[in-house]
């Protein structure tokens, strides 16, 4: 059993030991409704690299993407509420470039950790001790060795499976390093709270440019990567499918603030003074949004973002995900937007790593097949990516799930992309998926073997842990 595989059932052990022992929080999902008619009410705004855009300006910006993407309703209502609910303004000036699989994220990675000047800071939630993760771990002891602070911060039970020795000798070259929410009670810093872990993963270089999304550092995205040049395996298992970004330009500082915040919370060590903050100019036309949720939110930000994107779209919800698990209201929010002529599409995964979060989510399968959403299963590869693209202007790219422990127990960070052009590029990539994916037929899907429904009712058991 590969160790991401090992490490997922590690996390749902961990869980239900908690739960047998009473130590499990009672965390609930918000009333998404209420929350969406109290935040509604504000008009738009703007930052560019250096100030706040006028009044005029941010609805000159709103009018326009109107016109390049139809009059449609999601751009005055969705950017009113990511307004209202969250400290992230939306940041003009930015360029973003999507990127597909490890092959492309790592080649930018190492990329961007050589040309590194002054700090790199690197937040991942599995970091495996295999080829790749120790191909990283050579580029960043040369850079540390050559004058760049790097500053690395990983999950504890993400990383559970990676000896402590691969990690301290990142620290015995000069790596500042943090182990987020340890598993052991006594290396805990402040309160112990294991449900808590972060699913972030970024790479943000001298604060100018962040690669951020799904994709963890370990060999099971390989395949093609520039840190591997050993022949493929005859028996080598399917690539892991994935999608980041990278992004240069203003809304950089404002992924950089999300890292710094994470390591000021977990009592890390006091970084060296290095130039978090240098100035930012304008780097191409994107317009970007940082977002950021942690369970010391009243509510997930993201979840709360989501939610009311598909309940403001007109045109169509395309949505690809690695980890289905929706609550009531996720699902509510689909049918909805199904029933009133939205064209809903769903990629999910044909496998995945963890048996009960997949059976979990086709246990909903008949219930959004007979409210009108689409739903197909990517095959050829274990899905991993994170992604929505919502009439043509409104996408987002990151590491959230869509799961209860994503919404209620993660650190997670996504990017929204506002634009035709960017959107463009993601439904070209979403149609790459849905050309390599099987629909799932409501009818065949109605006489699926009774195997299949007992393992998905056993799975609902334990949904909200997963």
């Amino acid at each position: 059993m590969i160790p991401v595989i090992r490490r997922r059932w590690d996390r749902i052990v961990i869980k239900l030991v908690l739960l047998a022992m009473g130590l499990t929080g009672c965390a609930t999902l918000p009333d998404t409704a209420a929350l969406i008619a109290r935040h509604s009410a504000q008009a738009a705004r703007f930052e560019s690299a250096s100030k706040a855009v006028s009044r005029q300006r941010s609805a000159a910006i709103v009018a326009e993407l109107k016109r390049s993407s139809g009059d449609i309703d999601i751009l005055d209502k969705q950017l009113a509420l990511e307004q209202s609910i969250s400290d992230r303004p939306l940041i003009l000036g930015n360029q973003v470039m999507l990127l597909q699989d490890g092959s492309a994220t790592y080649s930018a990675m190492v990329a961007a950790i050589r040309q590194a000047k002054d700090h790199i800071n690197l937040e991942s939630y599995i970091i495996e001790d295999d080829a790749v993760g120790r191909a990283f771990a050579d580029l960043l002891r040369q850079a540390q060795a050559r004058g760049v602070q790097v500053n690395l911060m990983y999950d504890s039970v993400g990383c559970i499976g990676t000896p402590r020795a691969f990690f301290d000798q990142l620290a015995q070259a000069g790596v500042a390093v943090l182990e987020f929410n340890p598993v052991n009670p006594l290396l805990a810093k402040g309160a112990w709270q294991i449900n808590n872990r972060d699913h972030r993963k970024m790479l943000l270089v001298d604060g100018r440019l962040v690669i951020m999304g799904g994709i963890n550092i370990s060999s099971v995205y390989s395949s093609g990567s520039v840190l591997l040049r050993t022949k493929k395996s005859a028996h080598k298992p399917a690539a892991w499918r994935d999608t980041d970004l990278q992004i240069e330009g203003p809304v950089v500082a404002e992924f950089q603030k999300l890292f710094l915040q994470s390591w000021d919370k977990q009592h890390g060590p006091t970084l060296a003074p290095k130039a978090y903050f240098p100035p930012l100019s304008p780097q191409g036309k994107d317009i970007v949004r940082a977002i950021g949720s942690t369970p010391d939110d009243p509510y997930s930000l993201i979840y709360l973002t989501l939610i009311s994107a598909i309940g403001n779209a007109e045109k169509h919800v395309h949505l690809t995900n690695a980890y289905f698990v929706p609550d009531p209201q996720l699902l509510q929010a689909l049918t909805a937007a199904a029933a009133r002529g939205v064209q809903v599409k769903l990629i999910l995964p044909s496998h995945s790593d963890s048996a009960l979060v997949f059976h979990a989510g086709r246990a909903h399968y008949a219930h959004l097949l007979a409210g009108g959403v689409q739903i197909f299963e990517r095959h050829g590869a274990l899905l991993h990516a994170k992604t929505a693209v919502i009439d043509g202007v409104w996408s987002t790219v990151g590491s959230t799930n869509l799961d209860w422990r994503s919404f209620l127990d993660n650190d997670e960070v996504n990017a929204v992309v506002l634009g035709r052009d960017f959107a463009a590029h993601m439904q070209r990539m979403f149609e790459i998926d849905l050309a390599a994916s099987q629909p799932i037929d409501p009818q065949a899907w109605r006489q699926r073997p009774l195997q299949f429904r007992l393992q998905e009712w056993l799975a609902q058991f334990w949904q909200n842990l997963l």
